[in-house]
């Protein structure tokens, strides 16, 4: 199908330019896990405070939502948090939780899968109370049924998972990780196969957009690109607080390959012969026993090296006024939040140039190559040197985001696409809200 171009927003018909009714499917939205979590919060938070009603459809573990989005829960089995001996009689009476129970037992993953069911189940019998369904990124076979159903379906990509597998494949160390990496990602297939017959779809970068085409062999004009937005309120400098000394900050999923924490450990143990007081805090949790905790004892990193996890978005903020400089060591970024909130908090920053990250940091930070621990090195030394550069960059990273980068803007632009969408569909019916589809929002 060939997609529609922008349109006016003054020339869409009137019936249109409503509030709408949006429904967000999201397959696992961990609030501290990673940016789909964050980008539900965000996105459901400016569209309703672009005067639209949103529902988030949501597998565990379940993002937290601001007041006025209403958090609709699809429980599946959670395995990856409960683990296989979680498994009770009632829950074989769903396929889904079969296939993911299955699945997880011989070294998949079929959460997007089983949430694909569970969600095209639901809109089949609440659909009609929405104008409009935005998935996050699970590519799942019930998306298909979700399109069949009539049901306008726009489907936000943040980056092909097939750089991941590259990545982790290159990472393993044997014959037998290789394979148990290429079945994890056997889901790649399902994801394929839907891309390339989803009628709508956005994506977040332009580098995004270029990746997408090439994993999924479709047209690039069926892709448009809606970037990422920043709570400039939420992420904020708070001048009263003053920074650490020799303290860095890293927000990174310590044992995914593709974010480059390994390089950023070594640069770590190198610098503090030069600075004996460095000190780096990690946002993430390392696997027990996983590559991250074995390297961290190669290296012999003991206190200067911390890793918290769980942290609300205020501490996290905090964390980025008071440290010296923040790290983006990625390999590889659809968009690179973490990114765009150290320059939006003003906090110095040292990023790599990988995937979107220049399409995000422009000149507001030190860049270097990928994959290079003494380019990381080299660039958070200077930064701990000059004084007059950190503030040079502070500025320009707050002003960047400020200029650039909005979730407002972002709601705006996906508002825009949600109207051209509806106007190939028939005119959506007046709705009232169903009090009884969602659960508190705690």
């Amino acid at each position: 199908m060939t997609p529609i171009e922008l349109s006016n927003a003054a020339t869409a018909p009137e019936r249109f330019r409503r509030p709408l009714r949006i429904c967000l499917l999201s397959y696992r939205s961990a609030p501290f896990g990673g940016g789909q979590g964050i980008y539900v919060r965000y996105l459901s938070k400016a569209l309703t405070e672009a005067g639209h009603e949103v529902d988030v459809v949501s597998g565990e573990p379940y993002p937290h939502l601001v007041d006025g989005v209403r958090l609709i829960k699809l429980p599946g089995l959670n395995l990856f948090e409960n683990g296989l001996h979680s498994l009770r009689p009632r829950h074989l009476r769903s396929w889904a939780n079969i296939v993911e129970w299955c699945s997880k037992l011989s070294g998949g993953f079929a959460e997007p899968y089983a949430f694909g069911r569970r969600a095209a189940a639901f809109l089949k019998e609440h659909g009609a109370k929405y104008d409009l369904v935005h998935d996050n990124q699970s590519l799942a076979w019930g998306l298909l049924d979700i399109q069949k159903q009539g049901l306008p379906l726009l489907v936000t990509i943040h980056h092909p998972i097939q750089h991941d597998l590259k990545l982790a494949l290159e990472a393993a160390r044997n014959a037998w990780q290789r394979l148990l990496v290429r079945r994890w990602h056997s889901f790649l297939g399902m994801q394929t196969r839907v891309v390339r017959q989803l009628q709508h779809i956005t994506t977040v970068s332009e580098c995004s957009r270029q990746d997408i085409v090439e994993a999924f062999s479709i047209d690039a004009e069926r892709v448009r690109v809606i970037p990422c937005g920043i709570d400039t309120e939420v992420f904020r400098p708070l001048p009263e607080i003053e920074r650490k000394p020799r303290q860095l900050l890293a927000t990174v999923s310590a044992d995914q390959p593709l974010k480059g924490l390994h390089y950023l450990l070594y640069a770590l143990r190198d610098l503090r012969a030069e600075f004996p007081d460095l000190s780096l805090t990690v946002v993430g949790k390392p696997k027990p026993g996983g590559a991250t905790e074995r390297l961290v004892r190669r290296l012999g990193l003991g206190n200067e090296l911390q890793f918290v996890h769980g942290i609300s978005t205020a501490e996290l903020v905090r964390l980025y006024a008071e440290t010296t400089l923040a790290v983006v060591p990625s390999l590889y970024e659809g968009f690179g939040l973490p990114a765009g909130e150290a320059l939006s908090c003003g906090t110095p920053l040292v990023s790599t140039n990988a995937g979107a990250l220049p399409e995000v940091v422009g000149d507001a930070a030190l860049s270097v190559e990928p994959g290079s621990s003494r380019a990381l090195q080299a660039a958070i030394r200077r930064l701990l040197l000059d004084e007059g550069l950190r503030t040079e960059l502070s500025r320009a990273g707050r002003a960047r985001i400020e200029e650039r980068f909005s979730w407002a803007v972002t709601a705006q632009q996906l508002c825009e696409f949600y109207h051209d969408i509806l106007l190939q569909h028939d005119e959506p019916a007046d709705i009232e809200a169903d009090p009884e589809l969602a659960h508190a929002n705690s």
